[in-house]
């Protein structure tokens, strides 16, 4: 069995712990490693990178991963022989990071978004495009099984001509003022890379993309309705970034694209997640792991009377689509792919250019809210 070293950056944060880490690498070794299409198997064997030593040394302890290395810089680490860099930082360190490591030879896998602007963005594409190495980003959400179910009706045509998407997302994150809030307090600073639009809009590029069709225009209204939060320390910020944001986007193909996400939401839903698809032949909803449908000939005839009461429950009409397969982590499918991509080539087509463009719909995203119209989003040259 071969192994590949895997220098990993930033995972003492929630996600590079949780996802990468432990659910996706550790994962892996615990399988005895990633099988290859000629059923050899290559073990990921990563090296810890940080700029906590305490929390570093903590994972390392718990998780048994003998190597880690505090190197903010990556002066040692890239001098290694380990072939791929992974980057899980916060975003604005990121761009120079990926730099560094193309420039060392490493093939680079990161998390979203790229960078905090789409010049960056273009910038780090190109180069790794320009220097041979093999680059991909990350794009979790393609792995989840609601999201896999409803790709399984898109392939099947069930919904006919699709004509619009309707996605919601969200949750209610305490301010930390009563009860502890789930996420870290960067998210809701402008200046540390936080913000939804940030955070999610990258997501959402990717799977409106690979669903139904790149974004050509966005009409956006971003909002920070919480003004104030309490960080890990105890102490009152100023949020300084958006919390929720509302857009509507027109897609190839005249569909039409709704989206709201916010963590100032109280949940009313199936999921914290869910995607609506009409179509002139069928509609389903998908959360994270469930998806249901309404077939045109299923559909009852809804009539408009506010003056008597509803005697109909339109959810029972509709009927779960089954998973006839089983789900692994949506995260660990992905490095599964992005590793045989770099030991036996096998396509990996989530790249950097499909991340640029993710960093292009949250730009021309922004762009809308601060000038309230309609942004078009040229295709990129990369």
């Amino acid at each position: 069995m071969q192994e590949i070293g895997i220098i990993m950056n930033g995972v003492t944060g929630r996600m590079g712990t949780n996802q990468h880490l432990i659910r996706s690498i550790l994962a892996l070794r615990d399988d005895g490693g990633v099988e290859l299409p000629n059923g050899e198997r290559v073990l990921p064997n990563p090296v810890l990178v940080g700029r906590n030593e305490r929390k570093l040394r903590a994972l390392s302890e718990e998780y048994g991963v003998e190597r880690w290395t505090v190197d903010p810089d990556l002066e040692t680490c890239l001098d290694g022989d380990e072939e791929i860099y992974f980057d899980s930082q916060v975003t604005p360190r990121r761009p120079d990071a990926l730099l560094k490591a193309i420039d060392a030879e490493k093939h680079v896998y990161c998390e979203k978004p790229l960078a905090g602007d789409l010049d960056t963005a273009l910038e780090v594409t190109r180069k790794a495009k320009r220097s041979g190495v093999k680059y991909g980003i990350v794009q979790d959400k393609l792995w989840l099984p609601g999201i896999v179910l409803l790709d399984r009706l898109i392939e099947q045509e069930f919904f006919g001509d699709i004509l619009s998407v309707r996605i919601e997302f969200g949750y209610w994150v305490f301010t930390g003022d009563v009860q502890s809030p789930q996420r870290p307090s960067w998210n809701y600073r402008a200046e540390d890379g936080g913000g939804i639009v940030d955070d999610m809009f990258s997501h959402w590029s990717y799977v409106l993309e690979n669903l139904f069709g790149r974004v050509e225009s966005v009409r956006c209204t971003e909002k920070t309705h919480i003004p104030e939060r309490v960080d890990e320390n105890g102490d009152v910020y100023e949020a300084t970034a958006d919390d929720a944001a509302y857009a509507i986007m027109e897609l190839e193909g005249d569909i039409v694209a709704q989206l709201n996400s916010s963590w100032a939401v109280r949940v009313n839903r199936d999921d914290l997640l869910e995607i609506t698809v009409d179509g002139t032949e069928g509609s389903a909803v998908a959360g994270l792991r469930d998806c249901k449908t309404q077939h045109h000939s299923n559909t009852p005839k809804a009539v408009w009377n506010p003056d008597t009461p509803k005697d109909h429950d339109f959810t029972d009409d509709w009927e779960p689509v089954p998973e006839n397969q089983e789900f692994e982590n949506a995260f660990k499918v992905q490095w599964e792919k992005f590793i045989r991509y770099v030991v036996a080539d096998e396509p990996f087509p989530w790249d950097f250019a499909a991340g640029a463009r993710g960093v292009q719909l949250t730009e021309a995203s922004y762009q809308s809210s601060n000038e309230q119209r309609r942004i078009r989003l040229d295709e990129l040259e990369v």
